[in-house]
């Protein structure tokens, strides 16, 4: 076993860590809101590290440049994709966490569905 078979395997083995413990806390956190944090976080960097054990793995450069790609894509899209649906959340009027002590999004910027005219 080589030096970059070892490599490969402990990204992957922290991908898959990672992604165990993503699934932990979204079972715990207690709002769409944290709950969504947790996933766009965690999924970045399982991807991340997934992605980078295949291009060490494969030791090809076209896999290489792909995953990079896709590395760079997700890190790009991820963050964008869970504001986007953190927003739409909050102006359905999704409850937040009792617990939750700031909240900054004021009321008056939330606008509200409107049923479509049957």
């Amino acid at each position: 076993m080589s030096v970059r078979d070892v490599l490969a395997a402990a990204l992957m083995l922290a991908g898959v860590a990672t992604a165990f413990l993503a699934a932990l806390g979204v079972l715990r956190m207690p709002d769409v809101f944290t709950r969504l944090s947790v996933t766009s976080k965690a999924s970045t960097l399982v991807k991340m590290c997934v992605f980078l054990a295949l291009a060490i793995a494969f030791d090809d450069l076209g896999v290489a440049t792909r995953a990079l790609a896709a590395v760079a894509f997700v890190f790009l899209t991820a963050p964008l994709a869970a504001h986007a649906i953190g927003r739409a959340a909050f102006a359905l009027g999704v409850p937040l966490f009792s617990g939750t002590k700031i909240n900054e999004m004021p009321q008056t910027q939330v606008r509200t569905v409107q049923d479509p005219d049957p």
